[in-house]
């Protein structure tokens, strides 16, 4: 029989420390910096309107919300950064990132894949002074997926063969011959603000409706759609090649979109069209163009098969976009997210009182 004498009593424990002011505030932020990261990572991301290359789909001073969750959220390539900046630290030109550790991307599953039609924020492709996570955002509508076959013909997109459905507000460039001088409300009160002019006329870009009724007033002479004739060379527009395609932005291709797996056969004549993405964007050790043909390891090659999906992206203001017409395809890896709905929408030029765009707020984006 055991026989407790006496117990002893625990040690009273010591009053837990109080956090300072200066601590909580400190926690506090460290965790919204964290969440907001997270959430702008792997869900939804702000986004502003800096261009019209969208008019009149999206517009100058429109809000969106990009989801990463349709696509799915990329894996970090740029570890080194500082938190919610993108290339440079707020209000500064000083870089908000450090590239000397470079990680190999992965992306997440999503809830679908790039469609066409589908408006899309990607990483700018030729901004190679930038890691590819951290070029600058561009816009635009996928007009044609990996394994496509995409054709300008008389400004009318066809993909595979067949007339793409064109968006509702699609934007052309017309020179507008008057017998008067306009004023900039003239054209604002009709919701155009892409003009220059006046020399006898402006040059202005709008939707061919609105370009019908502005035909109609007494004081416009004609309204001419301004476009490149077939056959017509421009060396700004990719491969830029004009010796051997003598393609412009309203007439342009056929062109192969390459697809993860395909292989192409590599010629004089193919060799420029995929140069840029086998060289730059296939992540390649050893790769190299010389005399017209193309080396991997060293060794001559007649034929390339892809590592990954590519896109082709056009602006729905067809004659004022920097698309997928003058630099190329859009890497899969450089996919960012779809375009979803815009969230607020602020007018440039509108009034204190008009400068919120009331109509355009919680617009789902098609």
């Amino acid at each position: 029989m055991k026989v407790k004498f006496w117990e002893k009593k625990p040690a009273a424990k010591a009053p837990k420390k109080k956090k300072s002011f200066a601590r909580e505030w400190g926690d506090a932020i460290l965790f919204a910096v964290v969440a907001a990261s997270l959430i702008r990572w792997a869900t939804f991301e702000a986004y502003t309107i800096p261009t019209p290359s969208m008019e009149k789909s999206l517009l100058v001073g429109d809000f969106l919300f990009v989801s990463k969750l349709h696509y799915g959220p990329r894996t970090p390539i740029t570890p080194l950064q500082v938190p919610l900046t993108h290339q440079t630290i707020w209000g500064t030109n000083i870089p908000s990132y450090s590239d000397a550790i470079q990680l190999k991307s992965y992306r997440l599953p999503g809830f679908s894949e790039v469609k066409r039609g589908d408006v899309v924020v990607f990483n700018y492709p030729p901004e190679e002074q930038h890691p590819a996570d951290l070029r600058t955002n561009y816009i635009k509508r996928c007009v044609a997926i990996a394994g496509d076959s995409i054709e300008v013909r008389d400004m009318q997109v066809l993909v595979n063969g067949k007339p793409m459905e064109n968006p509702e507000m699609l934007q052309y460039e017309y020179f507008m011959a008057t017998s008067k001088v306009l004023t900039q409300d003239f054209f604002l009160d009709r919701d155009i603000t892409d003009v220059s002019g006046w020399e006898g006329g402006f040059r202005l870009h709008t939707t061919p409706e609105r370009a019908a009724e502005l035909a109609k007033l007494d004081f416009v002479k004609e309204v001419t759609l301004v476009k490149e004739p077939k056959g017509t060379e421009n060396t700004q527009i990719f491969p830029h090649v004009p010796s051997l395609y003598k393609w412009n932005m309203d007439f342009f291709g056929p062109l192969y979109v390459p697809k993860e797996g395909a292989t192409v056969a590599i010629t004089p004549e193919t060799l420029p069209l995929y140069e840029t993405v086998i060289l730059k964007y296939e992540h390649n050790d050893n790769a190299r163009v010389e005399d017209g043909k193309l080396y991997l390891d060293g060794k001559e090659v007649n034929q390339y098969t892809f590592k990954q999906n590519y896109y082709f992206m056009m602006g729905d203001n067809r004659h004022n976009s920097a698309d997928s017409r003058f630099w190329g395809f859009v890497p899969e890896d450089h996919i960012v997210g779809k375009a979803v709905m815009i969230w607020m929408s602020t007018d440039p030029y509108g009034s204190f009182l008009n400068k919120i765009r009331w109509s355009r707020i919680f617009n789902i984006i098609e």
